[in-house]
């Protein structure tokens, strides 16, 4: 059981999100813990493609907060760990998407859709 908080709710409505556009729940991860050089961290969510890889990192805030410079780099710390090709933070409200392609980052406009 867990603490239903702001943020927790934007992640529980995100990860719904998530399953009806055909993300599949067994490759979906929460509270994935992650080493950032030597510190430990937790990805809000990771989402995993069929080869095992990751393929999204989600970052959730709570949804009076607002996206700022300070959850992209966050997001991008975990980003040197993983390495995902997609990047998403989301206030519930609000979803930012980022691709990495030929080593930067660009906003996409349409969420991805899972292979």
């Amino acid at each position: 059981w867990i603490v239903l908080t702001p943020e927790e709710w934007v992640r529980q409505n995100f990860i719904l999100f998530l399953l009806s556009q055909n993300y599949p729940s067994a490759l979906i991860a929460v509270e994935k813990q992650i080493m950032v050089g030597n510190l430990t961290k937790r990805c809000d969510i990771v989402v995993y493609g069929r080869d095992g890889q990751p393929f999204m990192i989600v970052e959730c805030k709570k949804m009076d907060e607002l996206l700022s410079q300070k959850t992209l780099e966050q997001i991008l710390r975990y980003h040197s760990s993983l390495q995902p090709p997609y990047l998403i933070i989301t206030n519930g409200i609000f979803t930012i998407g980022f691709k990495k392609e030929n080593g930067q980052f660009v906003p996409v406009h349409e969420f991805p859709l899972y292979d």
